[in-house]
């Protein structure tokens, strides 16, 4: 039903495509490299510095002579990556302390609130560049604080939807029953709220590259010669004026992959939530 509805969706086919693209062009790019089709990432030229897009770079060059389209392909890897795990390992907490604060209520509920309103009361960047301040730089240092930004917000939603389901009559009847607690948890409240969690973690796979590509271009992310679209745009910002496809191209990989993903997420929310099909 979903793919069908998909093809009829032209926005959200073309994020499909675009992430399908993306994810393909990520995995096969150290193929392409090892074959000879794609320069190596890593290797400078000094006799081909700052050229502009043409047949023998598509994308151009950097100011080191680094072909820009295969440090493009490399940074989806990690962008998508960071993005897609992050985003998965986030999801996973939250709906564990979500589930137990709903549900349970009392004095769990409340010191778990509590908590959850101390994450979500600074802004997601700030305090991601924060907690990657003191820790090494580099990717794991990155994708740690990227999920402790992500994983309060999803904690207070599925709170929100487990006090919502445990009233419904069929948790009751379980109840009557004598059903454990985690039965009822993992048989009747989870399956029900999969839909909407799986909606909100696609909506913020879009975010959470976003965040990843702030901390790379702050330096707190993956360390250079290691390619990334943020850290691509800030080595090369000084050249915005005399080589603008050097930040052009990053930028516009960061920019389309952001969209597609909140185009294909917007697409899901308006199948999969009750409401919105209502």
């Amino acid at each position: 039903m979903i793919f069908r509805n998909l093809i009829k969706n032209i926005p959200a086919l073309l994020a499909a495509v675009v992430l399908v693209l993306l994810t393909l062009a990520a995995s096969v790019g150290p193929l392409l490299v090892k074959r000879d089709i794609l320069p190596n990432p890593l290797s400078m030229d000094l006799d081909s510095l700052k050229q502009p897009p043409g047949a023998a770079h598509l994308f151009g060059t950097d100011n080191k002579g680094r072909d820009i389209l295969s440090r493009v392909v490399y940074g989806a890897r990690i962008s998508l990556s960071v993005g897609i795990i992050a985003s998965a390992i986030s999801l996973g907490i939250g709906v564990f302390l979500g589930l137990i604060a709903g549900y349970f209520g009392g004095l769990v509920d409340v010191v778990l609130s509590q908590i959850f309103d101390i994450f979500l009361a600074f802004p997601s960047l700030l305090l991601a560049i924060g907690i990657s301040a003191v820790m090494p730089p580099g990717l794991t240092s990155a994708m740690l604080a990227i999920t402790l930004v992500g994983w309060a917000g999803f904690a207070r939603l599925v709170r929100g939807m487990t006090l919502t389901l445990k009233e419904q009559t069929y948790v009751e009847a379980s109840k009557a029953l004598g059903a454990s607690s985690s039965r009822i948890l993992c048989r009747h409240i989870l399956p029900n709220a999969l839909p909407l969690i799986f909606v909100a973690g696609s909506l913020r796979v879009g975010g959470f590259i976003l965040i990843e590509a702030s901390l790379s271009f702050l330096g707190l992310g993956v360390q250079p010669p290691t390619p990334t679209w943020g850290s691509m745009i800030s080595l090369n910002r000084s050249y915005i004026n005399v080589a603008p496809w050097m930040i052009l191209f990053p930028g516009l990989a960061i920019s389309i992959t952001v969209i597609a993903f909140n185009v294909l997420g917007d697409f899901l929310r308006d199948k999969l939530d009750p409401r919105m099909r209502a």
